[in-house]
């Protein structure tokens, strides 16, 4: 509550469910991504928590990346996906000393809840605990993040590789702070006790950094390729067709989804590619996109950036990649690379 006091003193925006949309600043907020600090507030995204000794199998097993390497103090991203490998999240997990912590999508922690609880059998030592109100997430965004935590706290910080973390005081609170931001930009990520997430935020602001909402990180995570539940990560959709190359292993043993995945890859079997389209007007989502009359994907994705009208969206491989000129609806589009994505294949 102190923090939601906090945030509308600034001239923060809610939606419904009190999710802050925005602070009406968003030339200074792309200003601060540049050259300075933003931050944002995500603690409307779910948080997971598994502990018990099986935790990293248990994990292992049931997600696209190696948990089993994973030592305390690292981190990666990996995709939950159904038994013949349709996508359900993508989520990014941090293993401590004695637990797993895990960021999941807004509008996914229950259905992951319930998934996750299904594959947890009698003798399995794995506890699955939602700790979304205990625990708050902001993104800190920008070329000067590492400044700006470095002002925060007398702590050395030491992470070298995304998803990376590590525990450190700021204002005598303890914060668990990883390397990445959640978007492709430079930043960190950081977990802090709910009911303490408000004096973090406060040395946060005081220290320059610029509060961003809800409406730019989707505008963000659009003009970047995230792909998100509902609109990139559907079961209609693999998380190699998805561009989430980087978040599977291919190394590792079976696990819900592995042999669809294996099979894709080793057969070169990518029907489709998610692409960002540079449009040159407004388009609406679902849109069909066509190249000669004939239907070649789908618009997933649509905002207005600073790239000008720009979307995300599936297109069958056979039928090109960058550069591609498309039709979409009555505008016309380009098929950009976007830095969050990757295509393997």
């Amino acid at each position: 509550m102190k923090l939601k006091q906090l945030q509308e003193s600034a001239g923060a925006i809610f939606d419904e469910s009190g999710v802050v949309l925005g602070f009406d600043n968003e030339a200074q907020v792309r200003e601060a991504i540049e050259n300075g600090v933003a931050i944002s507030d995500r603690s409307h995204w779910g948080m997971l928590k598994i502990t018990g000794e099986d935790r990293l199998r248990y994990l292992h097993n049931q997600s696209t990346n190696d948990f089993e390497k994973l030592q305390p103090g690292q981190g990666c991203d990996t995709v939950f996906v159904t038994s013949t490998a349709r996508t359900l999240d993508l989520a990014t997990a941090y293993v401590t000393e004695d637990a797993v912590l895990v960021v999941v999508s807004p509008n996914r922690r229950e259905q992951l809840l319930a998934w996750l609880d299904r594959f947890i059998f009698p003798f399995d030592k794995v506890e699955l605990t939602d700790v979304s109100a205990d625990l708050t997430v902001f993104s800190l965004i920008g070329e000067q993040s590492s400044t700006l935590l470095s002002e925060m706290t007398t702590d050395a910080v030491s992470l070298a590789k995304v998803g990376e973390h590590q525990l450190v005081n700021i204002a005598d609170i303890p914060v668990r702070i990883a390397l990445g931001s959640g978007l492709a930009n430079s930043g960190y990520t950081l977990i802090i006790e709910s009911d303490r997430a408000s004096v973090v935020w406060s040395k946060i602001l005081e220290l320059g950094a610029i509060p961003f909402g809800d409406r730019l990180w989707e505008n963000l995570r659009i003009q970047q390729g995230r792909p998100v539940p509902d609109h990139e990560l559907t079961e209609d959709y693999n998380p190699l067709e998805a561009g989430l190359w980087g978040t599977i292993s291919f190394e590792k043993g079976c696990y819900i989804g592995q042999e669809t995945i294996a099979r894709l890859n080793t057969y070169n079997g990518v029907k489709q590619k998610l692409w960002g389209i540079k449009l040159n007007q407004p388009a609406v989502t679902n849109t069909p996109i066509t190249l000669d009359g004939r239907k070649v994907g789908v618009l997933t994705s649509y905002g207005n950036t600073p790239l000008g009208y720009f979307g995300l969206g599936y297109i069958r491989t056979k039928a090109g990649g960058e550069g591609l000129m498309v039709t979409v609806g009555e505008a016309e589009g380009e098929l950009v690379a976007v830095p969050f994505i990757r295509h393997d294949q």
